[in-house]
């Protein structure tokens, strides 16, 4: 039986398909298509946008010395991103398959390609190739901890979160512990709704 929460959960569902719809529709209006994984512009859009770059110094010039001063440390985030990429995928190398999860494809987190667009400039193309790398690891990352959750302990808390993860809507309610003991083998391997 469903209960009310549910039922939100399904017109989130469906309100997230509606807006990939949209986005599908965005290609045309920006005049690009996606064939074999490869995205193409119309000659005519890029000979446009070309002529809108600016230099990199106009561009970084446009910024006060104090945020320019906090450059290293946004780089510097780098290195935990790296490793946190690194040692993630190890863990579900070697745990989830132990633990019958389906993996997370990190290629659909971790999508590497708003660094080429012909009408950011170098500095520009830099700094999205460092946050389409930072938040997709972060997205893939979240993605793998949802799947452990979801396995070791599935019970929602207390509270709201601000922000649920994909996994969060098979987790047992706050204090629901009859159902969480009749129930438990049973959600800890529900992972049907996975494309694998």
């Amino acid at each position: 039986m469903k209960n009310r929460a549910d039922e939100i959960v399904e017109q989130i569902k469906k309100l997230e398909d509606e807006l990939l719809e949209e986005f599908q529709k965005k290609q045309k209006e920006f005049f690009y298509e996606i064939k074999n994984k490869k995205i193409k512009f119309q000659q005519d859009v890029i000979t446009d946008g070309k002529s809108m770059l600016i230099s990199s110094l106009k561009y970084l010039s446009s910024f006060s010395f104090l945020v320019i001063l906090t450059i290293p440390f946004i780089w510097a985030m780098i290195i935990p991103a790296i490793i946190a990429d690194i040692f993630v995928t190890i863990y579900q190398i070697v745990c989830f398959p132990i633990y019958k999860i389906p993996k997370v494809k990190r290629s659909d987190y971790v999508i590497i390609d708003r660094y080429n667009l012909f009408y950011l400039d170098k500095v520009e193309r830099i700094n999205c190739l460092y946050c389409e790398y930072f938040n997709g690891v972060i997205a893939y990352v979240r993605e793998i901890s949802a799947r452990t959750e979801q396995f070791w302990c599935p019970i929602k808390h207390s509270h709201p979160l601000k922000e649920n993860h994909s996994r969060y809507d098979k987790f047992f309610d706050f204090g629901d512990y009859k159902k969480y003991r009749q129930e438990l083998e049973k959600r800890r391997s529900d992972f049907d709704d996975i494309d694998k």
